[in-house]
């Protein structure tokens, strides 16, 4: 049971609860409580830290707060139990993932933990210092519980299963079938087939998870202030669980320190929080340190597939089958699952190229593990590898170089739109222009060349290549249409102030990404005034519009096009008020440099300040049939096609030393198409920063347990994450396809360098050591692991 060291909120009058104050009658206050006190100010911010399990797999038997409760500063210590009692549990699946099992989850552990780092108590305290010292003394009785560690021994008949409730350790099994892949194997003259294995890793954010819970118990008001990507997300979810209005649940989520998916995520602490705060009266503080991020962020990309690709003897390819196995935790991220990357991973398979006879099969299985769950380019990497490696494969079977056998396989212009054999629709993509321009940047016959001297030296080169098609500007079919309370849509409310300064109020967020940048180019530039003068106000669901903010590369696609929309709306009513002003036809004016000029000549009739001054002051000059309405709100969501895909091509180039197993990369390219570039500075970084975050899972990252489920390298000593003195200079170049579905024309890109990354560099590194008669197909290739591929371990 919780118990409170000092004032309990029972003891506190309403009219201190949720206010900062000094009490010179604290003597009275506490003297029920034992303790005798005279002019105390009671320090408004409370902070939590958390026992965590050392254990992959136990039972709980006991936990015994008293010598934690007997720290001075203590303010209370939580049990699973006790916010059992206050949160409803959720449940990590979506309906259109048939027959998907995952078990209820609550902030805190009750009755058993399931992975290493697992949250079992919570204390709050005075400081967080304080917290953690009393946190170890809080003490807990575990039971063992046999580990469920591996993949395969997960789905071993007569496994210990992990979820008892459930008869099984697996979560999710589909199943996609098209054309006739059987006989299109029997015919066909090559086949080339490989295991892959891919390493989990995390996301690693600059700054780590945070978050603010203030629960106002007088008014039944709770304000957090998150590190999220989603603030309007969390209002719903934290108005539910915890069964408070949704209209009295403020969500802000300011500028924050990166993400790339991870803060999309419910996470236990997170939740346990907003209860703590209730139980406190107090605002309760939690941020993790980087030794709990590793523990209890979500991972990603663990995965094991076995693929094969067929072709004829003259490398069409003719038929693919993929069975992919991935182990995501012990039970499915909520609200978004733990499934959609191993959906992505078999519904993206081949997704360049032009075959028709496809099987894919998954198996979404759990284990002791932290969970898994989307992170930056949800599944691409992994059906990029696959799909690229074995087209090299081909390749090499029939004789032809990387680029000629892409060139014959590739979905060319006059096919679209068209439909992947996995049923993804394409609106139109540039695989063809991509290709070429990936050439032409890479100078690739001077490559192949030089590579040719330096093999005849003993220095061993490789050049890799990696088409790749990416999912972007999501509507309702990626989440809605699984019951999921996640918003597709964005909103943008522009207003001209009586000043005539602009603000642009959207749904969409900014974590380092460059969204109030790109939101305040769009409106300057729609509306006619310069940048400096919009103001761009994002994250607060009691200020912003209702949004799905930022997830799957929709910033500029859907957030972009609302504020488009909404600019667009907004000049429109400014020229009829000027129009009414200057007696002259809306459709003969317009905006330039924030004044209204003739739209023939460019001849300046008033300001936009003037404008806005009689609109706000003096309407009463306007004729009675105009209304000064400066203020728009607009909303949009894709009705078009279901995703908005983006496409391009990666090179890579790496020297590998056969006698240590270290890897130089030497160079990477990038040919991309995200539709119409609105900053192509902000669409260069993005491509940038996604290709190292690739090359890092490529060589350096991966989360790596014991058989008894222990993390054993959760810091940044042992953790590897690609470094600036790594990594080469990145060559982009642009294509731009914008999509039809918007006015505006923008895709997303920031997924694009990640997609294709790893890809890339696998070709690269089978290319520089095939001479050896050596191969690899598993990520990341640590020095240890080329070692044993060259015969040397």
């Amino acid at each position: 049971m919780a118990t409170e060291k000092t004032l309990s909120k029972l003891d506190r009058p309403n009219s201190y609860i949720g206010r900062s104050v000094t009490r010179p009658n604290a003597k009275r206050l506490l003297a029920g409580k034992g303790r005798y006190v005279t002019d105390m100010k009671l320090p408004r911010m409370l902070y939590a830290a958390f026992v965590r399990s050392p254990y992959a797999h136990a039972k709980i038997l006991s936990v015994d707060p008293s010598a934690a409760l007997d720290i001075e500063g203590v303010h209370l210590v939580a049990t699973g139990e006790d916010l059992a009692k206050l949160c409803k549990p959720w449940v990590g699946t979506l309906d259109h993932f048939h027959n998907m099992k995952s078990t209820p989850q609550l902030p805190l552990a009750t009755d058993k933990v399931v992975w290493a780092g697992q949250a079992v108590a919570a204390v709050v305290a005075r400081t967080r210092a304080i917290a953690e010292d009393a946190a170890e003394l809080v003490n807990v009785d575990y039971e063992e519980l046999p580990v469920v560690a591996d993949i395969d021994a997960a789905r071993e008949e007569g496994a210990d299963i992990i979820n008892p409730e459930l008869g099984t350790n697996v979560s999710f099994v589909l199943k996609l079938d098209s054309g006739d892949v059987e006989a299109a194997y029997q015919d066909s003259a090559v086949v080339v087939d490989e295991t892959y294995h891919f390493g989990r890793h995390t996301a690693v954010t600059l700054e780590p998870r945070a978050i603010i819970a203030d629960y106002n118990a007088a008014e039944e008001q709770l304000t957090v202030y998150h590190a999220t990507q989603t603030p309007y997300q969390f209002q719903d979810l934290y108005s539910r669980h915890y069964g408070i209005a949704e209209s009295r649940v403020r969500v802000v989520a300011p500028d924050i320190g990166g993400s790339f998916g991870m803060k999309l995520h419910v996470y236990h602490e997170d939740m346990a929080v907003v209860g703590l705060s209730m139980m406190a009266g107090r605002p309760v503080k939690y941020s993790a340190d980087r030794m709990e991020s590793f523990l209890s962020d979500i991972h990603a990309r663990d995965h094991r597939v076995h693929a094969s690709l067929a072709s004829d003897e003259s490398g069409n390819i003719v038929g693919m089958k993929v069975d992919d196995v991935t182990a995501i935790g012990a039970f499915s991220s909520f609200p978004r699952t733990s499934v959609v990357e191993g959906n992505q991973v078999v519904r993206l398979m081949g997704a360049p190229y032009r075959f028709r006879n496809y099987h894919g099969e998954l198996n979404v299985v759990f284990q002791n593990k932290v969970q898994t769950s989307q992170y930056r380019a949800v599944g691409h990497p992994i059906a990029c590898a696959v799909t690229e490696a074995l087209v090299d494969d081909v390749a090499r079977r029939v004789g032809l170089d990387p680029f000629e056998i892409r060139r014959r396989n590739i979905i060319t212009q006059d096919m679209y739109p068209y439909t992947s054999p996995t049923g993804y629709k394409f609106e139109r993509l540039s695989h063809e222009e991509c290709l070429s321009k990936l050439h032409e940047m890479m100078d690739y016959p001077q490559l192949v060349k030089e590579q040719q001297e330096l093999r005849e030296k003993g220095i061993y080169r490789g050049i890799g290549i990696a088409m790749f098609v990416e999912i972007t500007n999501p509507s309702p079919a990626f989440y809605g249409v699984g019951g999921a309370r996640i918003s597709s849509q964005d909103g943008a409310i522009v207003k001209i102030t009586p000043s005539g300064e602009v603000q642009c109020l959207i749904s969409v967020g900014e974590h380092g990404q460059g969204t109030e940048t790109i939101v305040g180019q769009i409106v300057a530039e729609n509306l006619g005034v310069d940048r400096e003068t919009v103001r761009v106000i994002t994250g607060d669901t009691d200020v912003t519009p209702q949004g799905g903010a930022n997830w799957a590369c929709r910033g500029a696609g859907i957030g972009g096009e609302t504020a488009f929309q909404a600019a667009k709306k907004l000049k429109e009513n400014v020229l009829h008020v000027a129009g009414a002003i200057l007696q002259a036809k809306p459709g003969d004016l317009d905006i330039q440099n924030a004044q209204i000029v003739d739209a023939g000549t460019g001849n300046i009739r008033m300001s936009l300040a003037d404008v806005a001054r009689i609109s706000y002051y003096r309407s009463d000059t306007l004729p009675s049939d105009v209304s000064p309405q400066l203020t728009v709100a607009h909303h949009y969501s894709p009705r078009g096609y279901p995703f908005a895909f983006t496409n391009g091509v990666q090179g890579c180039y790496v020297e590998v030393d056969v006698e240590t197993g270290f890897t130089k990369i030497l160079g990477v390219w990038v040919a991309e198409d995200c539709g119409r570039v609105i900053n192509p500075m902000l669409v260069d970084e993005q491509v940038r920063g996604g290709a190292i975050q690739g090359l890092g899972a490529a060589f350096f990252e991966e989360c790596r347990y014991s058989e008894t489920g222990q993390l054993e390298n959760g810091s940044l000593a042992d953790y590897l994450v690609p470094m600036a003195f790594e990594m080469p200079d990145i060559k982009i170049v642009h294509v731009e396809t914008p999509t039809r579905d918007t006015e505006l024309g923008a895709k997303g890109c920031g997924e694009a360098g990640t997609a294709a990354a790893s890809a890339a560099a696998i070709n690269a590194v089978n290319d520089a050591i095939a001479p050896l008669g050596a191969h690899v197909s598993q990520i990341p290739m640590t020095p240890q692991r080329l070692l044993r591929a060259l015969g040397h371990g």
